[in-house]
This record gives C-alpha cells, structure tokens and sequence, in this order.
C-alpha cells in the first residue's frame, strides 16, 4: 500500500513515539533507584511521581522540534541544538558533554564527533537511543527514515557502529508505524529482517539485528547473553536486543518496558529505544499502547519542545 503522509500526521506518529520514547526513558532510570525490583512493576507497583526523564528524551525532543520546524534534519541546526540544550545532570555521559561543549564553544561539529573516542568516533548508543520519533515521522519511506537517522547520528557519533544503531532504530520505528497506517502487525521476523537489509552489513549492530531475528521466541535471558542489555553502553551491545523486544512485543507498550526492566542493563536507554518503537505502532492510551496513567506520571517535557 503505497500513500502520502501530510505533515501533521507525521507529526502524530513521531509525537507518539516520543510519548512513548519518554516514558520507558523515565520509568526506565527509576530502576536504578536503590531498592527498586523488577518485581514491583511486574506486579503493577509502579515508582512514585514524578518519573524524571532523562538525556535520551532531551535529545529525542530536539530531533522532533527539528522535524517539527524543517521537515527534514539540518545537521548544523541539530547540532547547535543539543549543545545549547544540554543539561548535564540530565546523565550525559563524559563523552556526549565533552563533545556538546566543544559544539557550543565553536568547534565545527564534524570535527567534535571525530575527536571522540581518541579520533575513533563515538559507537555508543546515543544517537540510537533519541531517533525512534524520526523514524515514525518517515513512516512512508524506511529508505529516508535511514537517510535522515544517519543525518541525525553523525553530529555526534562519527563511528559505524553508532551510526549503524541509529539507522536500525529509526528503520523498526519507519517499520512500526507503517504498520499502523496499514492496520497491520509487522511479523516480527520480517521487521528485522526490514531492518538488517537497511543496516550497513560491516557492522557488529548488523549481525546483531540478525541475531536478534534467529532468537524470536527464546526466554528474555538468552537474548539478554548473545544479544546484550546496554550495560556496555555501545550501539552493538544495545540495538539488536531493544529491536529483539519491540518486535516480539510490538502491541503492548507495558510488556515490552517490562522486559527492559527486567534484563537490566542501561533500562532508561533500552526502555527509551523500545517505547518509541512500540508506541509508533502501538499509539497512547491505546489498548496495548502507552497507559495514560504512565504518560501523566513522567515528567512533562520541555516547554521549548512546541
């Protein structure tokens, strides 16, 4: 089914997915609250208000505005706006704050993101971890979802790695809300095998995501050891297994940050990755979409965010 997406529509999706984004993101880091058990979500004890979100959801605001204002991301515009926005008690780590300020001191941003990492460029999971909404909004076409995540990556993560886990995010997400515009569930062996023919084929994140597809129906903790949790913090040790659990659990919002909670690792990111995914599918407040009661607990966004 081939369509046109007006802008508007657009926007919704990549709203959703942001809402959805947001929340995994803010229930998410409230696990790594001394005392707090997967077991209480489990059981529907949830933290109490307000869950603050972190600099995934920062970030992820700033690619939306983006959208929002240009259509399309402007890598000088998008880059200045993460430097000017950051709040480092957000929990950017070292190498996102030193890059942002060499950005926002003047340094042009090409040159920023290739002096991370001692020249390597960064391959952490940070520009996968705010580009779901940039795929929802590029839901008529997964090849510009592609196209625009690597925009969006390259400001600050110059490594294939990071570049590749942000293509592959926003490709499930082109994925999942295509699904929703045609009314149909994507199977989940053929959104990531969707995802893998979009991802370069070089990369660890590649062979992840294919990974990722031969594991469909395996136990959280055998995905969790080939796949990884983001405790590493890298793209390779995070995508392959945040698509691993939005695929499988691509109509229901609650089960699959459930499953983030429960694998451990860095939740707030993995949360983040798989809420945007699922909720561009899924909807808010939507059966098997991102529960009102959860949206009104996050704390709400940024007034900048329009």
């Amino acid at each position: 089914m081939s369509f046109t997406l007006f802008a508007d529509t657009r926007l919704t999706l990549a709203r959703d997915s942001l809402a959805g984004l947001s929340v995994g993101d803010a229930l998410g880091s409230q696990f790594f609250v001394p005392g707090r058990q997967p077991a209480d979500l489990a059981a529907g004890r949830l933290p109490p208000p307000p869950w603050e979100w972190t600099d995934d959801t920062e970030m992820a605001c700033s690619v939306v505005a983006e959208l929002s204002d240009a259509g399309h991301i402007d890598q000088d515009r998008l880059a200045l706006a993460f430097a000017e926005r950051c709040e480092p008690y957000r929990g950017y780590g070292p190498g996102a704050v030193t890059v942002l300020r060499l950005i926002r001191t003047g340094t042009p941003w090409p040159v920023a993101a290739a002096s991370a990492f001692d020249g390597q460029g960064s391959l952490g999971n940070g520009a996968a971890m705010r580009v779901a909404p940039l795929g929802a909004y590029f839901a008529d076409s997964p090849s510009r979802a592609a196209a625009e995540a690597r925009a969006s990556a390259e400001v600050t993560h110059a490594h294939a790695e990071g570049i590749a886990g942000a293509v592959a995010v926003a490709v499930a997400a082109a994925f999942a809300a295509r699904g929703r515009l045609d009314g149909h569930r994507p199977a989940a062996d053929r959104l990531l095998a969707g995802v893998a023919a979009a991802v370069d084929p070089a990369t660890e994140v590649h062979r992840r995501v294919r990974l990722a597809a031969d594991l469909l129906g395996r136990p959280l903790p055998q995905a969790v050891a080939a796949l990884g949790n983001g405790s590493r913090v890298t793209a390779q040790d995070t995508v392959g297994f945040t698509l691993w659990v939005a695929a499988s659990r691509l109509d229901d919002y609650p089960a699959a940050i459930r499953a983030c909670v429960e694998a451990g690792g860095d939740v707030d990111t993995t949360a983040a990755i798989v809420g945007g995914i699922v909720a561009a599918y899924a909807g808010v407040g939507t059966p098997g979409g991102v529960p009102q009661r959860w949206l009104a607990t996050r704390e709400p966004l940024p007034q900048w965010l329009s």
